[in-house]
């Protein structure tokens, strides 16, 4: 690994690209990156480092699913204090990135004992670039916290220090199709991910039985269909970056050739008459009418469907959306799951162990997942109609390797497992270090690994179990025109008959540094 202390990127042909994502979800985002041809992977906790053009810079916040949003770090530096903070920073030649015209904005993640306030980090950042041009030029640039022309990261682990430019903005889960939301929806990113483990890929019809706002099957349905989650996004941070390539990032918007036709169909439903109402309004606003149907439909009356299918689902476990009967709804699911279900696989993702326990079936895998704050699992059902011994017995295979790998992946994550605070829909952040800090005393969160004492005698610790509340608002799509308009075509997004063949997926690469997981 080469020494990246006081290394100074600027915008050369191809640099160092971090993408951020949800814990759980590294290995999904590092095979999408592999498939979009980056170079130099590697993946740390809550994200993946890579390298790349200014190409695929663009394409990785228009095409990735899992990815919460894109850094490119422009100095890598060691600081003792928040001195020697400032005097990196403003060691940086600015006029590369902004003017006295322009406005900026810095963002702060912070695991250090020697810096135990973000926000103190974000302000001598900010003091750092005012200052250089105040010596410079006489004046500054504008401070502007909502809609910045240059969006900043800066991130401290113990002393190792990377600043880098958001080229993001605003979080990718945000796509943009959500017109409304239930109570607590499952964020975009966590739900392509979901997706994305199970393998599936369009091959069959899928079902979420408990569909809510509609999230899993908009996902699925854009994934089966190979359409871009960017394409309804109004903009992007680095449009407004000094090189920002107008042309390049047309080309990549207009690009059609990942699009494919979908012959099966996705089924959403929900006991819930106002959930169903709003997942066909979003439904709608994605232009995937076609390829999704939406129904009120109590799980009481599933019944076995005529195609094959696949389940995924995230029914409601007592924390952030809870039901009357929460046990009596799990037993349900697997009463239905054993009798009207067959020959088929159901993935659900749920919270609570007795939840998982009345469904009264034997999962083949289980994957944790954090949905915010909560430390969740994602658990496959296989259903068979015939016993599991015979199947076995005649050389069926039950788990893939792929699955294989996952379990390891689980054993490898409960081993180095920390319980984390809760964590906001815009503060999720790459961590590279094992041992984790709050971001306001500095004193090490409770119930780490490394800390075998009984709960009630880690109380000194600075821990925190609360929970914070979910927040995300469905923002009415407002799409900003563009100059383009996607060759003038409609919204709901007719196409032609399908006519080309998939292309293959790049060639798998490595990838560069960040985490220092053992």
């Amino acid at each position: 690994m080469s020494d990246l202390s006081n290394k100074t990127y600027t915008m050369e042909t191809e640099f160092e690209l971090i993408a951020k994502t949800f814990q759980g979800l590294e290995n999904v985002l590092a095979k999408e990156l592999t498939d979009l041809g980056a170079n130099n992977i590697q993946t740390g906790r809550r994200m993946v480092s890579f390298t790349g053009d200014k190409e695929l810079m663009y394409r990785a916040n228009f095409a990735l699913r899992t990815a919460i949003r894109i850094l490119k770090p422009i100095k890598h530096f060691k600081a003792e204090s928040a001195d020697q903070v400032y005097d990196a920073v403003k060691a940086i030649d600015w006029n590369q990135y902004l003017n006295n015209e322009t406005s900026f904005a810095v963002d702060s993640v912070v695991f250090s004992q020697e810096f135990r306030h973000s926000k103190f980090v974000a302000y001598k950042v900010k003091d750092a670039i005012v200052d250089y041009f105040r010596e410079k030029t006489g004046s500054r640039p504008n401070i502007s916290v909502t809609h910045p022309d240059l969006q900043l990261n800066i991130h401290i682990a113990e002393n190792d220090c990377t600043l880098s430019l958001d080229s993001s903005g605003e979080s990718l889960h945000r796509r943009g199709y959500r017109q409304e939301a239930v109570e607590a929806p499952l964020n975009e990113v966590l739900a392509a991910g979901m997706i994305l483990m199970t393998g599936w890929d369009g091959e069959c019809d899928l079902i979420d039985p408990m569909c809510g706002s509609g999230t899993i099957a908009i996902e699925a349905a854009l994934i089966a269909r190979g359409i871009a989650p960017g394409v309804f996004r109004k903009e992007y941070a680095f449009e407004k970056w000094p090189d920002f390539d107008k042309e390049m990032f047309d080309r990549i918007y207009n690009d059609e050739s990942q699009e494919r036709e979908f012959t099966h169909k996705i089924y959403g439903y929900d006991i819930n008459r106002n959930a169903v109402d709003i997942a066909t309004r979003n439904v709608k606003a994605a232009g995937l009418s076609k390829e999704i149907e939406i129904a009120q439909q109590d799980f009481h009356k599933f019944t076995q469907p005529a195609e094959k299918s696949i389940i995924i689902t995230n029914p409601p476990y007592g924390e952030r959306i809870s039901t009357p009967d929460l046990l009596g709804l799990y037993r349900t699911i697997g009463e239905r799951l054993k009798h009207q279900f067959l020959d088929n696989d159901a993935w659900i993702l749920s919270y609570r162990e007795e939840c998982f326990d009345q469904i009264g079936l034997k999962p083949s895998i289980k994957i944790p997942l954090y949905n915010g704050s909560l430390e969740c699992e994602f658990r496959k059902y296989q259903i068979f109609s015939g016993k599991y011994k015979e199947l076995r017995a005649e050389g069926k295979e039950i788990k893939t390797d792929e699955e294989r790998r996952q379990m390891a992946e689980k054993r490898r994550f409960k081993m180095h497992r920390e319980f984390k605070r809760a964590i906001d829909d815009d503060e999720e952040d790459f961590t590279p270090r094992r041992r984790d800090y709050d971001d306001r005393n500095g004193r090490p969160r409770g119930g780490h690994s490394f800390d075998r004492r009984p709960r009630e005698d880690r109380e000194d610790r600075g821990g925190s179990y609360e929970k914070r509340p979910f927040k995300r608002e469905g923002k009415p799509f407002e799409r900003r025109e563009r100059s383009f308009e996607r060759k003038n075509k409609p919204f709901e997004r007719e196409r032609k008959p399908f006519d080309r063949e998939r292309k293959p997926f790049g060639k798998n690469r490595k990838f560069d540094r960040y985490d220092e997981e053992d």
